[in-house]
């Protein structure tokens, strides 16, 4: 699969991917001043923003999605940073290919099934959002602010809504709205999305030394919680896990420049 894909600056090869609903255009603030350093690379994977669909949405296709995008741009070894599913992707990526990875960086996900949350899982939010997606009905929606009214009313969170609302664009030929992902098969995957990348996986692959990693996790998000510090040491026993105070999830938006100095800091590291 041929990934959309942008890229800013020159220097060593930094590749970062997005997380679910996602898209290349989330990280463009990051790339930016990242670009001084590096040639950053952004991808939107499959079934996001402009990448192609498909029928299926798997963490091995995903992480072969990834490996195919570094033969095709002739990446030898890049640092990665992926953030939620994209940070279960590159954590793939680099257990099975940890020699084309410099440093790993995830942004705020673990190792982990989800599903173990039981009630308080990130598959009910999930669920509840996709369906929302699917439910709507674009052929009524003659704004951005209807369809913001509508997913307010499903999903209850601003912010989310807000995230959401950059992956509508208008269909030039019918001049309607839609969605640029796959709302559909992201809904009939979401159990793997959910569940994949889990500690459960890394069994008979720790424990991981082969390249630098560093967990950043948002004070208020509950992707990664203390309790989940031991099975990460477990996995990466030398990786730096750092919080970024007053941020939820998309805590490279909500805290730029706190999270740039966490970045920096790292990637400065022994470079």
């Amino acid at each position: 699969m041929n990934l959309f894909f942008r890229e800013e600056g020159e220097g060593f090869p930094l590749v970062i991917v997005h997380g679910l609903y996602g898209s290349s255009d989330n990280w463009l603030t990051v790339a930016k001043k990242l670009s001084v350093r590096y040639k950053v690379y952004m991808i939107d994977q499959r079934n996001h923003g402009r990448s192609p669909n498909s029928g299926e949405h798997t963490y091995e296709l995903l992480k072969e999605d990834l490996a195919a995008f570094f033969d095709q741009q002739k990446i030898d070894k890049a640092i990665v940073i992926g953030h939620s599913m994209g940070g279960k992707t590159a954590m793939y990526f680099a257990a099975d290919y940890p020699e084309r990875v410099e440093k790993l960086v995830v942004v705020d996900i673990a190792p982990k099934d989800y599903f173990l949350l039981n009630d308080e899982s990130q598959y009910y939010l999930h669920k509840n959002i996709l369906q929302a997606m699917l439910d709507i009905d674009f052929g009524r929606m003659e704004s951005r602010k209807d369809i913001e009214n509508y997913l307010i009313e499903r999903v209850d969170s601003i912010s989310i809504v807000q995230f959401l609302l950059k992956s509508v664009h208008r269909n030039k030929e019918s001049q309607l709205f839609e969605w640029r992902l796959n709302a559909k098969v992201l809904y009939d995957n979401l159990d793997e999305i959910i569940s994949g990348v889990n500690a459960k996986w890394f069994e008979d692959r720790l424990p991981i030394f082969n390249y630098p990693v560093l967990f950043i996790k948002g004070e208020n998000s509950n992707y990664i919680l203390p309790e989940d510090y031991p099975s990460i040491r477990r996995i990466y026993p030398e990786a730096i896990i750092r919080v970024i105070p007053h941020s939820g999830h998309w805590l490279h938006a909500e805290q730029p420049q706190l999270f740039m100095e966490v970045l920096e800091e790292f990637l400065n590291k022994n470079s």
